[in-house]
């Protein structure tokens, strides 16, 4: 059996497609030079080499050290489907762009509807005048629509017989109307700036108010002096978080698409590019540095440490199954650590033994938050990870033990000399124990149903329980001052 396609003036005329910008929401190669460099930094000394005989061998060679999961990649989905019809009713559709050949081919193969493709092939960089000039040849001049997105595109829309602007401004448009037809557009609301503000995560800043618990335990939070240091601490701390935050989500792209959730972030989605990221980290790097300036040098060196600590978790340390959590927990006592230098404070031995164990707790229930989603899809292993399905129990049992042994820790608190200098009535303090067992118990609980966010932090600030709790515990705390 057999169809028959009658052909139109529309039909007949091929369709040219640019990708990077138009028909995903990323760019290829910025994409591939993120996955080499995550896979070895030592690339980085190879990429001038490589640049230096053209921008199309340095594509060519990153193509030949990558293998991208095009099927994630963050596709223009109204656009993908308008592609869809007119191949459909016939048309010749053809992914022309300025990435290596053999990335395009393989979105191309991924896609299905692409009848051939034009790109740089190692030699010859497929952008511009380039393309233009090949394109000429291959449909003639005004032989070929053409749907691109920057000003790039411009000489290619100049000797086109119609234009399909993508993911552009007005103003392009308006470019693109003054050279040729505009025969479509696909643009979507300007989110730039929510985006930004979802990128840097500033509802996460609330986990560097650990830096002001030094002052309450203490008794320092009404010294004006210590706590504006510890407030700037936090600024701080703060901004070096969203640049790591913002780095980490730069080199996860590919596992964040797999996630079921982490695939709507800015940069996985497509929301904001990669150059924008980078330039975004930087910019929060330099003004958290700029702060910390004010404060001392040792509060200085404890922020470069948690800055090294998270990159190296980031870049390699969240794929290596049990210290991942450990590092999570780590990190956490490192903010302890900054409130103490920004204040100089002396150190507390029973905080910090308490804030390793509880936080240790926490970032267990956040692994088996992961797992047990994982298990409830059916899938034995989770992308970027080093965990099995399988785990779930381990996990579970390991992040109970350690919450438990943070009570522990509590009680035993309650007994030391450093807890004589600082309370009237220390014994009153062994009520934190069951309020602090009822809260952690409550939390595996929720997790062990299913029910935990992916951040059990996020979580407790959205928790009314967790709110009374932390309330019941202050006023212990205010009971056991009192003379």
């Amino acid at each position: 059996m057999s169809a028959t396609i009658t052909s139109t003036p529309e039909a007949s005329v091929p369709l040219c497609v640019d990708l990077d910008g138009t028909l995903i929401r990323t760019d290829i190669l910025w994409e591939s030079l993120l996955q080499l460099l995550k896979r070895n930094p030592l690339y980085l000394l190879a990429l001038p080499f490589w640049l230096a005989r053209g921008r199309a061998n340095l594509k060519q060679q990153l193509a030949a050290r990558v293998e991208l999961d095009v099927a994630v990649l963050p596709y223009h989905q109204p656009f993908v489907e308008f592609l869809r019809a007119e191949h459909r009713q016939g048309r010749s559709l053809v992914l022309a762009t300025a990435a290596d050949h053999r990335l395009a081919q393989k979105v191309a193969d991924h896609l299905g509807f692409f009848n051939s493709v034009v790109a740089s092939n190692g030699e010859i960089n497929l952008r511009g005048k380039n393309k233009v000039r090949q394109l000429a040849q291959r449909f003639g001049v005004r032989g070929f629509d053409y749907a691109g997105n920057s000003t790039v595109d411009l000489p290619v829309w100049q000797e086109s017989r119609q234009a399909i602007v993508v993911n552009a401004t007005e103003r392009l448009a308006q470019q693109a109307s003054q050279l040729t037809r505009v025969s479509g557009t696909f643009n979507e609301p300007n989110t730039a700036l929510p985006a930004l503000i979802k990128a840097i995560r500033p509802h996460q800043w609330v986990k560097n108010l650990i830096i002001l618990v030094p002052l309450l335990t203490a008794h320092q939070l009404t010294n004006s002096r210590l706590l504006a240091n510890a407030l700037l601490a936090f600024v701080a701390f703060s901004l070096c978080a969203s640049a790591v935050y913002v780095l980490n989500d730069l080199f996860d792209l590919e596992a964040d698409r797999h996630h079921p959730t982490k695939r709507l972030r800015p940069f996985a989605a497509g929301r904001l590019s990669i150059p924008t990221g980078a330039l975004l980290a930087l910019a929060c790097l330099a003004a958290s540095t700029a702060t910390a300036y004010l404060l001392s040098g040792e509060f200085l060196c404890v922020l470069a440490l948690y800055f090294l600590l998270t990159s190296s978790y980031s870049w390699r340390f969240k794929q290596v199954e049990l210290l991942d959590v450990f590092f999570l927990a780590g990190l956490y006592t490192m903010r302890l650590i900054a409130g103490h230098a920004a204040t100089n404070i002396a150190y507390s031995f029973w905080l910090l033994a308490f804030s390793m164990f509880i936080f240790l707790s926490l970032a267990l229930v956040k692994r088996f938050t992961e797992l047990n989603a994982l298990r409830q899809q059916n899938k034995q292993s989770s992308k970027g990870r080093g965990y099995l399905a399988n785990d779930l129990e381990l996990i579970a049992t390991l992040g109970i033990v350690s919450g438990c042994l943070a009570v522990l820790v509590m009680a035993l608190y309650v007994h030391s000399d450093e807890m004589l200098k600082l309370y009237h009535h220390p014994v009153v303090l062994l009520m934190v124990c069951p309020l602090l067992m009822y809260w952690i118990s409550r939390v595996w609980l929720i997790a062990h149903r299913g029910k935990m966010h992916d951040d059990p932090i996020v979580f407790a600030l959205k928790d009314r329980v967790s709110y009374l709790i932390g309330a019941l515990t202050l006023a212990v705390l205010w009971l056991a001052t009192g003379n």
